[in-house]
């Protein structure tokens, strides 16, 4: 073999994907089509947000690079939702996208065992049965063999751009699409199919009112996504928010004919919580207005991101309605909106760890799953990363549930239930979201990381010294009194915060901010907890009954006709990920758990 690995695109799913096969010993190659965008932020320049932050902090907790890259790039940090519960808190920083990307270059062009190639994959190829990966065509000739192939194409593979009637190959405005892979895919029986997103115009900074918008300031104090480190030194810039109002949505009506969205050239599926502005106008006529997030780009630069008018419509209709908005009468567009369609494959078709069903040695990861987002594509990179790595050591899979991760929601999301649009991820699809706060992820996931040789001895001990420190600070409030009160009972009211009892319970300013702070939630929110630990122990138990995939359902008696079949397809790992196929009765369910208790698992 040429290489142990090869990792098939350059964006936030390959860079996780290289870096963790990489780090664990193996020998990787990342073949990418443009050296200089790797780890370019295609959309908006921002990393995290609700959920996504969670992620964030997850990849860092397992091993990850993605928190290390925003730390050393942000330009404004926020917690969103702090005046909301901590399970719906989440943090989000704009990045120096031009910093972002010249980081991530450099982190991989550093990295020991890794290289890059720039080129273009055009084909698999497999084994005589057709059920083996064994190496990758390039568009230049070149046949490049590995043990194991991670293919993360993200929006180029055959994919293609619109800007009103015109149109052009590409994967990215400026850069040509990966043409090729998406049919040989096809011909080799992949279940492929296509998904649209799309972005909005950037404008020159110097030409916007800045009298006529609000300012958005960030948090005073920028805090890291990585627990490795304490404090971020970094500038600070605003955002700024206006609206559309009804001119604005007047001449998108009228010209919503030019919209390749609604003329038939798009077939590909867009993004149903991050639609285009046609699409809000169209869809929402009842709204007078929709807010628009103005965001810099970066430091050394005037182009400012227009977030939440994503636009496909011709250019001169973009400056019309650009034109008709507060505070932008004069703006100057450097860069139009455009959708871009592109080939993804249908994720029922990985195994949870996601390698491919179909074939032996190939994982998927990122958008080529059909999901949309920075974060859903590297914590998927991640995963199918150290999967890879594991298959390559004969281990099992490192496979996260629903109760442990975001990242564990999103991929059984994906390999069970499946997607026809764009997935996002979202709190709300989280069932355990109280035991996934942001700030508690190293707490789920260092280990895990540890185990799979992505952490180090030291930061599984940092670790332990956080959860001594928390203990600590719980055994000290149960042992002071704070107004006759138990000062850890006190901290259980609603109106009692942990900076009150600082104020005179001693000892307690002796532990740093964030340790005070995760003992508060963990008192305050005790009884929740408590609650949905019943509700994970449940999960759990089925969890633990594992089916083989090659388990004949057939076999099965009184399984109805629809389940049966969609068990067959999706060929859950085990009878939790069975009672949550679409089509899967309770019925059939009890009837799967009586068969396995009576040893039937067997194949």
């Amino acid at each position: 073999m040429d290489y142990d690995a090869i990792v098939v695109g350059g964006g936030h799913a390959g860079i996780e994907a290289s870096l963790a096969l990489a780090r664990i010993g193996f020998s990787t190659l990342l073949v990418t089509q443009r050296l200089d965008t790797i780890g370019a932020l295609s959309c908006n320049p921002a990393i995290g947000g609700l959920s996504k932050g969670n992620m964030v902090r997850e990849i860092d907790a397992l091993g990850g690079e993605m928190a290390h890259l925003i730390d050393r790039s942000m330009i404004q940090f926020r917690i969103l939702n702090r005046r909301r519960g901590p399970a719906v808190q989440a943090p989000r920083a704009q990045a120096d996208k031009f910093t972002y990307n010249r980081l991530a270059k450099e982190t991989l062009e550093a990295q020991a065992n890794l290289a890059l190639f720039m080129d273009t994959v055009v084909d698999l190829t497999l084994d005589r049965e057709q059920k083996r990966y064994q190496g990758i065509v390039t568009e230049r000739g070149h046949h490049i063999s590995s043990r194991v192939l991670v293919l993360t194409t993200g929006t180029f593979m055959e994919g293609k751009i619109f800007i009103g009637e015109w149109e052009t190959p590409a994967g990215r405005l400026g850069e040509q699409a990966a043409i090729g892979l998406g049919t040989a895919l096809r011909a080799k029986g992949f279940p492929v199919g296509r998904m649209k997103t799309g972005t909005p115009s950037r404008v020159r900074r110097s030409s916007i009112d800045f009298s006529a918008v609000e300012v958005q300031e960030g948090d005073r104090v920028m805090a890291p996504f990585s627990f490795d480190y304490t404090s971020v030194d970094r500038p600070s810039e605003d955002c700024y928010i206006t609206w559309t109002n009804e001119e604005t949505h007047r001449i998108i009506r009228e010209n919503i004919g030019r919209s390749p969205l609604y003329g038939g050239k798009i077939s590909g599926i867009g993004p149903r919580y991050c639609p285009s502005i046609e699409d809000k106008v169209v869809r929402f006529p009842e709204r007078d207005r929709h807010q628009i997030f103005i965001e810099p780009e970066g430091i050394g630069t005037q182009e400012m991101y227009l977030n939440g008018v994503s636009s496909s419509l011709p250019e001169d209709v973009q400056h019309a309605f650009i034109h008709s908005i507060r505070g932008l009468e004069d703006a100057e567009i450097m860069r139009p909106g455009y959708a871009v369609e592109y080939d993804y494959i249908d994720p029922l078709s990985l195994y949870p760890s996601l390698e491919s069903k179909l074939v032996d040695g190939l994982f998927i990861a990122g958008q080529t799953n059909g999901t949309s987002g920075y974060e859903e594509a590297a914590c998927q990179g991640l995963i199918a990363g150290i999967n890879a790595a594991q298959k390559l050591k004969g281990e099992k899979p490192l496979v996260l549930g629903r109760n442990e991760a975001y990242t564990g929601v999103l991929i059984d999301d994906l390999v069970t239930v499946g997607t026809k649009e764009p997935y996002r991820m979202f709190t709300s699809r989280a069932e355990y979201r109280l035991n996934l706060r942001h700030d508690s992820a190293d707490q789920r996931l260092t280990r895990k990381g540890w185990e799979v040789g992505l952490q180090r001895d030291e930061q599984l001990t940092r670790l332990e010294e956080k959860l001594d420190r928390i203990e600590a600070v719980k055994d000290l409030l149960a042992a002071r009194s704070w107004r006759e009160k138990n000062a850890l009972a006190a901290l259980k009211m609603p109106e009692i915060t942990i900076d009150v009892l600082k104020e005179t319970v001693e000892g307690l300013s002796d532990f740093d901010e964030p340790t005070l702070y995760q003992v508060e939630l963990d008192v305050k929110y005790a009884g929740y907890i408590d609650r949905q630990q019943r509700q994970v122990d449940r999960f759990e138990r089925l969890e633990a009954m594992e089916i083989d995939p090659r388990f004949d359902y057939d076999t099965v008696e009184g399984l109805s006709s629809e389940g049966r079949e969609k068990l067959k397809v999706v060929r859950p790992f085990s009878v939790g990920q069975a009672s949550r196929i679409g089509g899967v009765r309770n019925s059939d369910v009890a009837i799967l758990i009586v068969h396995l208790r009576r040893g039937g698992g067997r194949v």
